[in-house]
């Protein structure tokens, strides 16, 4: 049975992640493992970027939109309906945080591999990382269990892919993440499962 009073306490943690993130990218300077994790990311083979684009549009705007469609096709259209939402609503969600968090992208502190159109303004936290958190922890609880890990493992490489192309660093990433999860979760203790 749905616990709404957990379901806030997770949103309440994931905000307070997403704080404490702020101020760490405040702070202008990267610790030596960000720096390393970006390299890593960043410097897989620049032959991925074709595939690797298609994977990142599900953290776009219209990600949102498009996979709650298909998701109400599939024969689930409350799901649909609540994987757009929560979508769409963490993309804004995140544009509103970045100017609390001002941190540059990455070729603004690092030198960065730029794969495709260079990003511009602030990086975090990442829209298409809160983006996709929010679909997978809308989706984890209608799919069996043996698909909820390959769901967040897919989240997760949505994330990865704007540090592949140099568009973010990965605390914008985790911070993202955190963000995707507040919102669905809020909005889950508010409404009630899909």
């Amino acid at each position: 049975m749905p616990d709404p009073g957990s379901d806030a306490a997770v949103a309440l943690v994931a905000c307070g992640l997403v704080a404490a993130g702020a101020v760490e990218a405040r702070r202008g300077t990267l610790r030596p493992v960000e720096r390393h994790a970006f390299r890593w990311l960043n410097q897989v083979s620049h032959r991925a970027h074709r595939p690797v684009w298609a994977v990142m549009q599900i953290g776009s705007l219209a990600g949102p939109a498009a996979t709650g469609v298909v998701v109400a096709a599939a024969g689930n259209p409350a799901l649909g309906r609540r994987v757009a939402l929560v979508g769409s609503t963490a993309w804004a969600a995140a544009k509103l945080v970045k100017p609390l968090a001002q941190r540059g992208r990455p070729a603004a502190v690092l030198e960065a591999r730029v794969l495709g159109r260079p990003q511009a303004g602030l990086g975090y936290p990442s829209g298409h990382a809160a983006v996709a958190a929010a679909m997978a922890s809308a989706a984890a609880p209608h799919v069996p269990d043996r698909w909820v890990t390959p769901l967040w493992v897919g989240a997760a490489a949505v994330a990865s892919t704007r540090a592949y192309v140099g568009a973010h660093l990965p605390l914008d990433l985790l911070g993202g993440v955190a963000l995707g999860v507040a919102i669905e979760r809020s909005v889950r203790a508010v409404m009630g499962p899909a």
